[in-house]
């Protein structure tokens, strides 16, 4: 089994653990530190509750379970970066509110069948008192690293506007961003063997040649442990597309198919029935804003953060000029110097929180206090419009193409880097692998 693949099932979902209560807990048995890392410790009961969920996973996929000292050392390595990155997480001040957090566990319920999130906590406390809360703070760690992440690694990527037209005006790029395509995708899972699974889908992808009526295809391919779900997709930019599936898409000729494509979640097979220039033009609603901003940092905790901008609004609902205030007081430095002013704003320009309150706030009124991963804001729409934005849809998509090229590369790196620069001291001889991993 490849070290990549490996690392990939050491990242236990929450619904994992959630689907996976029944689990042993290791807590009480006696407990000793297997590695220090910062001002944190591994616990024993960490490393053998990971090993349990490693080996669960691993099973319920039908793969080889590697042998045991193996698995501790990669399981061990992936509890030292997650120590790592919430050390980090702590000395930045990050943090996620109650409603992200609520949100999170409840479509983790939502995807184990719990309504709400008292029934989950009942269901799966039921099982293991304490599981629950445990799945909680996961999801809780699972999100400030994902800020963390976003804002430490997304500073590395840089994406030059030649880099821009370049792809641009590349096959891919043409592929990607500058054409619609029609597209019939079919989706075979279920309990079956990977063999009888793989034999299915090329059954499928034989038919597809010739047939383009997904309910027959589910209808004559699915059984009792075989799963196959099609959908014609109709036109669509590829960019619509994850982008592993998009990929394979843009290099076919009409009416070709792609080899069989195995991920997570089954085999997957598409077919291109046609492609088209993309000519409808992307209209899309801009918001004429500005803000002011309160960074939050390892001197100005989120608590005095959000104190110093409750006093600004109230000034500002109290009759003060908020161009003014933000010159003077917000701490970003772009828009400071022009009264706040953000210029016209389209949707997904700005971290999702800052693009739900701009997108829901009426014009000229003031938004009350809100946080995001740069601090805490207040903002106000002056005006909103729609307008052409073909060319810059085209380029935006084509930087958000490449960034996520870059991300995962720039995630290794700054991995590898926290790893190096944070004390780490193993205990237990038998599991120090000098060579650190990422995940």
């Amino acid at each position: 089994m490849k070290m990549k693949n490996l690392k990939q099932l050491f990242k236990a979902t929450a619904l994992t653990l959630a689907l996976s209560a029944s689990l042993p807990s290791f807590a009480e048995t006696t407990d000793q530190v297997v590695a220090v890392v910062g001002n944190s410790a591994i616990l024993k009961s960490d490393l053998d509750q990971g090993v349990a969920e490693a080996t669960h996973q691993l099973q319920a996929q039908k793969k080889q379970v590697p042998p045991q000292q193996f698995l501790e050392r990669q399981v061990l390595n992936q509890l030292i970066l997650q120590n790592a990155q919430l050390e980090q997480v702590k000395r930045y001040g990050l943090k996620v509110d109650e409603k992200t957090l609520n949100d999170a566990v409840l479509k983790v319920a939502s995807q184990s069948g719990s309504k709400s999130l008292e029934a989950f906590q009942q269901k799966l406390d039921a099982v293991a008192p304490g599981t629950y809360e445990t799945l909680r703070n996961r999801i809780s760690d699972d999100l400030q690293i994902q800020r963390l992440r976003q804002q430490q690694v997304m500073s590395r990527i840089k994406i030059s506007d030649q880099d821009v037209e370049n792809f641009l005006k590349s096959p891919e790029g043409q592929a990607s961003v500058g054409s619609q395509a029609h597209v019939i995708h079919m989706r075979i899972s279920g309990d079956a063997s990977p063999a009888e699974l793989n034999k299915t889908a090329q059954a499928i992808k034989k038919d597809l040649t010739s047939n383009n009526d997904v309910k027959a295809l589910e209808k004559k391919y699915s059984s009792v442990s075989i799963k196959v779900e099609g959908a014609d997709m109709g036109f669509r930019p590829l960019s619509d597309i994850p982008a592993e599936l998009a990929a394979r898409v843009s290099v076919l000729n009409e009416g070709q198919t792609t080899d069989l494509i195995p991920v997570a979640d089954g085999i997957h097979v598409l077919k291109l029935i046609e492609r088209k220039g993309n000519e409808q033009k992307a209209l899309v609603p801009q918001y004429n804003t500005r803000h002011i901003l309160i960074k939050t940092s390892e001197v100005v905790s989120p608590e005095n953060a959000k104190q110093t901008i409750d006093s600004i609004y109230n000034r500002i609902k109290a009759g003060e000029d908020f161009s003014t205030l933000a010159s003077t007081y917000s701490n970003d430095p772009g828009s400071a110097r022009d009264g706040g002013s953000l210029g016209w704003v389209s949707p997904g320009m700005m971290v999702p929180e800052f693009d739900k309150v701009m997108q829901s706030a009426t014009v000229d009124q003031v938004s009350a206090p809100f946080e995001t991963q740069f601090g805490w804001h207040i903002l106000q729409v002056t005006g909103k419009r729609q307008q052409d934005m073909t060319k810059e849809y085209q380029q935006r998509m084509a930087r958000q193409i490449l960034g996520e090229r870059q991300f995962d590369s720039e995630l290794d790196s700054w991995l590898r880097e926290l790893r190096a620069s944070t004390y780490v001291e193993i205990k237990d001889p038998r599991l120090d692998n000098k060579a650190p991993t990422t995940n």
